[in-house]
């Protein structure tokens, strides 16, 4: 089954059905699979990924990190004090109008 998630945020895992949730599995499974056989796998070359958490997660933060630097991909942290979030500015919003490739 194929699955297509473009612009469906990932906000809770409740907003998944049990088959999308699989998907997930599957896919991170597969992934390993390939770092762990030395398979180059760079489906975000060329891509920033843009951070916000609401709370401090330094080990969330730097696996969020680390990840996208193995599939070729930047990454970008920003806590929300420093953007416009904590004027009121809905994540979302945040998102949308500033981080999109």
């Amino acid at each position: 089954m194929l699955h297509h998630f473009q612009g469906k945020d990932f906000l809770k895992i409740s907003d998944f059905t049990p088959e999308e949730i699989t998907y997930f599995i599957d896919t991170a499974a597969d992934l390993k699979r390939k770092r762990a056989m030395g398979e180059v796998y760079q489906p975000l070359a060329g891509k920033t990924v843009a951070m916000i958490f609401e709370k401090a997660s330094t080990r969330t933060r730097i696996s969020f990190q680390a990840g996208a630097a193995q599939l070729g991909g930047h990454s970008l942290y920003r806590h929300p004090a420093e953007m416009q979030l904590s004027r009121g500015e809905p994540i979302r919003a945040t998102a949308r109008n500033r981080y999109r490739d």
